[in-house]
């Protein structure tokens, strides 16, 4: 007997907290539409030969079926069913209906047991068939290879469109870069993936680039920068924001040369750490954690002092990885402290690419570098519609007109 006696009613208005499950909402009905497209297109390529007396195709579209609802653990999802129409004078007329959404189903247990999710959480191409049978019934059938090929394409002609996109009327102020690292089961090397999140003048962060690149070089971000600029990024950003990267920083002072730099401080603490005894490590971290949440430079500058003479004597190699990028560690204090915590590091590119590690080991199938890149471009999209905004907001106009910050607070302008 369950401890737990109270029971929970629904939301009437159908909210969740659930931050997946809002993303899966979001995007139920596109992937769904998707998926059921790509099957009609090999139902309609199968009959594209098949002509009648008078020269006519025999198998046409024929607009849509009413839209329904199919009522899903998170909610209802309205969907349109194409219909065909088949001109042949015969008594089986063919009829479409797709394998994922049969002609009466209103019910499916979740979301997350359509198609293309299931594909995204592991699922190979092999395994539809017993998948779907699990899910909807001994019934359902798996859906043909070239169906799912299909829409895996759709998944790079979205990709694509979006590489191609103007960004003439944008602007934006931080820019976050990392090269993420993961490992597609065909490639004997690990992909290497430049991405390049911003964050506009209203606060909005948003993926800017994400390419295959060749590790981390100076010509492979020059190629992503001079990218953004050719399709109407003009206005340098105010600040960028990566790791210790030397690829990064040399591309950028050469296509945006009045951009100012901050070094991620969890990649630099990180590295530093990795120079010093696991014994001392613990007490190390606080001590540089008393750098960058010092509410003043001078502060800062003192705990930076106050590390590299306690453990420089010992382990110079730690000392030097922190003194090298000394100045670059520090620019976060000339911006205003609402601003803080989103620019000194790199991480949220990270923490999003923890998601997308995970969806690549957990697909068994073939996943080659162009599957790789489009499925992590799938999930960053995803992901991107929980990306939280900018704190502070009130601050990005200031910054625009190039008012002064020192110790995170706006400086008084005197007349001259």
């Amino acid at each position: 007997m369950s401890e737990f006696t109270i029971a929970q009613l629904p939301d009437p208005s159908g909210f969740s907290t659930d931050a997946l499950t809002d993303v899966i909402r979001a995007g139920a009905r596109q992937l769904i539409e998707q998926a059921i497209h790509a099957e009609l297109a090999v139902l309609m390529s199968m009959f594209s030969e098949d002509r009648l007396e008078d020269g006519r195709a025999r198998l046409v579209r024929h607009g849509h079926l009413p839209e329904r609802e199919v009522m899903t653990g998170i909610g209802p999802v309205s969907v349109k069913v194409p219909r065909v129409r088949d001109r042949a004078s015969v008594e089986d007329k063919i009829i479409f209906t797709p394998s994922i959404l049969p002609r009466y189903l209103r019910k499916a247990k979740s979301v997350e047991d359509l198609l293309p999710w299931l594909y995204l959480k592991g699922v190979s191409t092999g395994d539809f068939t017993e998948a779907l049978a699990a899910l909807l019934g001994p019934n359902a059938k798996g859906l043909s290879a070239k169906t799912i090929t299909r829409l895996k394409a759709d998944w790079w002609q979205d990709y694509e469109a979006w590489q191609n996109r103007d960004l003439s009327t944008r602007r934006f102020l931080y820019i976050w870069a990392d090269g993420v690292y993961f490992k597609p089961r065909m490639a004997e090397e690990k992909q290497c993936v430049l991405v390049i999140v911003g964050a506009d003048e209203y606060g909005r962060k948003e993926l800017l680039a994400m390419t295959d690149g060749f590790r981390e070089s100076t010509q492979s971000w020059r190629e992503v920068l001079l990218d953004l600029k050719q399709r109407g990024l003009k206005q340098d950003p105010k600040l960028a924001i990566g790791d210790g990267a030397l690829g990064f920083w040399s591309a950028l002072r050469e296509v945006f040369a009045t951009t100012r730099e901050q070094r991620c401080w969890l990649h630099k603490t990180m590295n530093v750490l990795n120079a010093i005894p696991k014994s001392m490590q613990e007490k190390a971290k606080g001590h540089l954690h008393d750098i960058w949440q010092a509410e003043t430079k001078a502060a800062a500058n003192a705990a930076f002092d106050f590390f590299v003479k306690t453990y420089g004597v010992k382990w110079e190699k730690a000392a030097a990885k922190l003194i090298k990028d000394r100045d670059a560690m520090l620019t976060f204090y000339d911006y205003p402290a609402e601003h803080w915590k989103h620019i000194r590091t790199s991480n949220p590119i990270e923490s999003v690419f923890a998601t997308v590690r995970h969806r690549t080991k957990r697909t068994k199938g073939c996943l080659s570098r162009k599957t790789g890149l489009a499925m992590a471009f799938k999930l960053m999209m995803s992901a991107q519609k929980k990306w939280r905004k900018l704190d502070g907001q009130n601050r990005l106009p200031e910054i625009i007109e190039g008012v002064e910050f020192r110790d995170g607070l706006r400086q008084l302008q005197t007349a001259a």
